[in-house]
């Protein structure tokens, strides 16, 4: 905005309401820090309702812009408008009276304000939580963390049970095929997605290599999962094959998807066959082995924490991630 270039009428019009003290004041504080009503009301001890006429004038004049946030109203200065000879004598005046009265020094005080309803809400006790239970953020969470993957197009979740990993894959992935032979587990998974509202997860009943499984995921998968499904698996290597065909292949440089086996480390519990366990555990060489033999490239295997309850929390667990060779 050129002030310059307005009219004389205009222009005596700006005079005019640059005549009023109080709007100089405000035409400094709001200069100083974009300033709600109620808080430029405080500093210059005027009612709201008046200092909301004196705004209007201002921002009919061009000296200010508005923005509403709720029921709330943010005055700032105009950027465009310090240029101006006038405006500019203007605002070194408001400034004058605004350090006269101490409204000027105020400011950074009444910024500071706006912290006291969080501090006295996050200070307040509250319920314990619960830390057994997902956080309701944990959407968000995994979106923001998805933006530092990669690729992030299609992800398997092999043998998904319950279907308690959908609620790391859905929202970080565009799509993703949780599979389970076993209908009663994915009627467990169904009430999941259902429930939480995952529009990008697909169930697929089946075995593992099927043949329209992997006809379905062609172009093939930026990650597959498989979570505790190895020490079921009655030959390892083949089972590690299968999920492989399921991974999208190195082309031009990019190094293709990746396989992410979370699994039992070795251990002695005789009692873990009552459940279908073929395997007990894997050591990190036997694992490292299994993977050569299936073709796949040298993995990274790392120990992670176990659940902190449940049949299985007494166990190691450990991580394996690798991928085809090639690049």
């Amino acid at each position: 905005m050129a002030l310059e270039q307005t009219t004389s009428t205009t222009r005596w019009e700006l005079y005019r309401v640059l005549a009023e003290p109080v709007r100089l004041r405000l035409l400094a504080l709001s200069a100083a820090e974009e300033l709600t009503i109620g808080e430029l009301a405080d500093l210059v001890g005027e009612s709201q309702p008046n200092v909301s006429r004196h705004t209007q004038a201002l921002k009919q004049a061009g000296l200010v812009t508005v923005r509403k946030q709720g029921t709330r109203a943010l005055v700032r200065l105009h950027g465009g408008v310090v240029s101006d000879a006038v405006v500019a004598d203007a605002l070194q005046s408001g400034r004058a009276l605004a350090e006269e009265d101490g409204s000027l020094i105020r400011v950074h005080d009444v910024v500071r304000q706006r912290e006291a309803p969080a501090r006295e809400f996050f200070e307040a006790p509250g319920e314990a939580p619960t830390f057994d239970a997902l956080p309701p953020e944990l959407s968000a969470y995994m979106r923001a963390f998805a933006m530092l993957l990669p690729s992030r197009g299609l992800a398997i979740d092999a043998g998904t049970g319950d279907g308690a990993l959908l609620d790391v894959l859905a929202p970080a992935y565009e799509r993703v095929v949780a599979v389970d032979r076993s209908r009663a587990q994915l009627d467990r998974a169904r009430e999941r997605v259902e429930a939480r509202g995952y529009g990008n997860v697909e169930l697929w009943p089946g075995e593992l290599d099927d043949a329209s499984l992997v006809e379905r995921v062609r172009g093939g998968a930026d990650v597959v999962f498989a979570v505790r499904l190895l020490h079921h698996a009655p030959k390892p290597v083949e089972a590690l094959q299968g999920l492989a065909r399921l991974l999208a292949r190195p082309h031009k440089g990019r190094p293709g998807g990746a396989l992410v086996v979370v699994d039992y480390a070795r251990h002695e519990d005789e009692s873990m066959r009552k459940v279908a366990d073929v395997w007990l555990g894997f050591d990190e060489d036997e694992l490292a082995r299994l993977a050569k033999r299936a073709g796949l490239a040298a993995p990274e295997i790392a120990a992670v924490p176990p659940p902190r309850r449940g049949p299985d929390a007494h166990l190691p667990w450990q991580v394996m991630v690798t991928r085809l060779p090639g690049a």
